[in-house]
Order: C-alpha cells, then structure tokens, then sequence
C-alpha cells in the first residue's frame, strides 16, 4: 500500500509538476526512493504517462482533418488531393422563358470524354462530382443557335453559371422560284396581248422572243379567241363590210342595212374560220406554233428572205422549222366553208379556192415583210428579248 503522503503526490502532479511536487515533499519532510525518482523525471522533462504526439499527427490535426483516414495517408498528400465540385445552371429563350430539354454538355480540359445532361421543366441543370479546372458548356436545343459558355471549377466549388440565353436560330436558304414552260409561255401571251399597231390596232401573231416557250393547246386556242373578240376586230371587219357595200361587191347582199348585216356577217366569219383553223385547231393537232418570229438582225436581205419564208414555213413544237402545213390548210378550209355562207353567184370552185389559198400566201408574205422592218417600230412598248446565240459545228 501507498502512503498518504504519496496519494497527495500523485493528486498534486499535473502540468506544473515540479514546484508543486517539491514544494509538497518539503512541507511533509517525507521523501522516498520512488518519490526522487519521479521528481527527477519530472525535472528533466520526461514524460511518464503520456505518449509524446507525432508531429505529423499534430499538423494533420491543426490542418482540420478529422478523418482517421488521413492520418495513415500523411498530411501533404491529403491537402495536396483536389475536391470534387459541381456546376449548375439554367436554359432560357429570349423572352426568359424555360427551355425545356435543352442538351448541355460539359467538355473538359485534358478529358476526352464529355458529360451530357437535359435541362428540367424549369430550364435547371446540374453536374456533381466535377474534377476542378477550366470547362466548357454547350447548349443546344431545336430550333435554337447553339451557346457555348467557358469557366474554371475550383476545387471543392459549386460553381452557377450565369444563364444561358438561346436564340432563334436564323436559317438562311436560298429560294428559287421557277416558273413552269405553261407559266411562261402565259406570261408571254401578255407580252403579245399588249402589241398594239399605233397603240390600237392588235398585233398578237408576232413574238420578239427568238426562243419563245411553245403554246399549250389551250393557249392557241385562248390567243384566237382574244384576237377575234377585241374590239379593233369587229371594227375592222365593220369597215371591210361597208367598203364591199359601197363598191357593191357581193351584189348577192343587196343593199341597204340588210346588205350590210350580211357582208358584216360574211367577211366576220371568214375572219373566225381563218383564225381558229389557221392559227388554233391545226397547230394543235399538227403541234405548230401560229405566230411569226420576229428576226430583228443580220442583214436586210437576210431578214427578208426570213419574212417571205415564214409565209410556208414555220416553227414546230419542238422548235424545229417546218412546213407551214397550218396556214396553208387553213386557207383552203376558210375558203371551202365560205361557199356556204357567200351568194351563189360569188361562190367559188375548188380552183378560185387554191388560187385564193395562194393569194392568202403571198398576203401572208406580205404581212411579214411589214412585221420585219416597219410594224415593230410602230408597237409602243414592245417587249425586248435577248438575242440567241448560233453554235455552228463543223
């Protein structure tokens, strides 16, 4: 057993040892063998029961590390180790409103692979567990331009980023708008319904277009029946009428505003079975084109063996030159189908009707000669057209 004067030893030694040890054996006057020994241990400073700390126990301690872990790894390592961030943010349009399923993806420096994430109903995204260091964002959506945001994570950061606006994204094509050979030959119909002989006189036989679009069936057709329904036509007609009745031709008629109705009528329908076989049924059957080509250059010679040729030649469908089968024809059937209508006195046999039918020609000639050199320069507003080019080969 302990003496009592060692248990008030033991209780007294504490952090200021030494003085309160000695200055306790001194009042007592006891001092023992045990007794010296634990004042000398405690005067040299050697620690009896406590385990001196490890140093590198005592930094990691001051550090703030309270992890067990990181006493085994070693302080440096620890503190050299970067913590994992987040980054986070959200997708708008323009007007601020959520984009929905917005794809961001996050690029990282030094990292091939990427990360990808949709944006919630409210537009919000969110990447945890992020290695720190620079990043990229990039989002996209439909119907959007793509945005790419760049930024640095720093270690144990939770980084938002500023939101990310979307806009509309601007499509730039190219429109081209093609008109179809229906189309255009329509639109140079107009063209030819607006040639007009001093302004007034109709003049829609004759195009400006060297490479002028064929007319459809239905075109021929809607050109003969402007041509004989324009005014100017019942006026022309009407003056042909009264010149017949005034030189008595067609006595058959007789006179008087009964003989004028009938040559009217007469010379009216010659002027309809003349252009609508002529110049609408056999072209479309035959697939010629009724109207004159105006030729416009070379020589003068040159352009008026064109304009006595087209009175028996003219130009298919397929754009090729050939027999004028349309006019001629048209001549002869005008001619027959007016013996119904004429007096019988003037009715004509089938050799005045091919002699009629060659004068038809050479009034044909005639006409185009007229259209080469002087009508067009008295066409107000007649359309121009650039040239054709010839490619000869040898």
């Amino acid at each position: 057993m302990n003496s009592p004067q060692e248990r008030d030893y033991r209780r007294e030694v504490g952090p200021k040892g030494v003085k309160s040890v000695f200055s306790r054996a001194g009042q007592t006057g006891f001092m023992s063998v045990r007794s010296l020994v634990l004042g000398a241990a405690l005067a040299f400073g050697i620690p009896i029961w406590a385990q001196t700390p490890d140093p590198a126990t005592e930094k990691v301690t001051q550090a703030g590390v309270s992890d067990p872990k990181a006493i085994e790894i070693g302080p440096l390592e620890l503190m050299r180790q970067p913590m994992m961030g987040a980054i986070s943010g959200s997708v708008v349009d323009r007007t601020g409103a959520a984009v929905v399923g917005a794809r961001v993806k996050l690029s990282r420096e030094m990292q091939s692979l990427s990360d990808e994430i949709l944006s919630d109903e409210e537009g919000h995204f969110a990447f945890a567990n992020i290695t720190p260091g620079t990043f990229e964002l990039t989002a996209t959506a439909q119907g959007f331009a793509t945005v790419t945001f760049s930024g640095k994570l720093d270690s144990g950061e939770s980084c938002l980023v500023p939101t990310i606006t979307l806009a509309v994204a601007s499509t730039a094509s190219e429109v081209r708008v093609t008109m179809t050979r229906v189309e255009m030959a329509e639109a140079e119909i107009k063209d030819e319904e607006k040639q007009r002989v001093l302004g007034i006189v109709p003049n829609f036989y004759v195009t400006y277009n060297p490479a002028a679009i064929p007319l459809t069936p239905k075109q021929k057709f809607e050109l003969a029946w402007k041509d004989t329904m324009d005014p100017i036509s019942f006026g022309i007609t009407g003056a042909i009428a009264g010149l017949e009745q005034g030189t008595n031709t067609f006595s058959g008629y007789g006179q008087g505003a009964q003989g004028y109705g009938k040559r009217f009528g007469a010379s009216y329908a010659d002027l309809i079975t003349s252009t609508f076989i002529g110049s609408a049924i056999l072209p479309s059957v035959l697939k010629q084109d009724p109207r004159y080509f105006y030729k416009g250059t070379g020589s003068v010679r040159s352009r008026l063996f064109y304009a006595i040729a087209n009175a028996v030649i003219c130009k298919g469908d397929n754009g090729r030159w050939q027999p004028n089968y349309s006019s001629i024809m048209g001549n002869l059937a005008s001619g027959a189908i007016s013996n119904l209508y004429y007096p019988s006195t003037d009715r004509h046999d089938a050799a005045l009707t091919f002699e009629n039918a060659l004068i038809g020609i050479g009034s044909s000639a005639a006409a185009n000669i007229l259209q080469e050199f002087v009508i067009r320069r008295l066409t107000p507003h007649a359309p121009t057209y650039a040239p054709v080019e010839t490619v000869t080969t040898n």
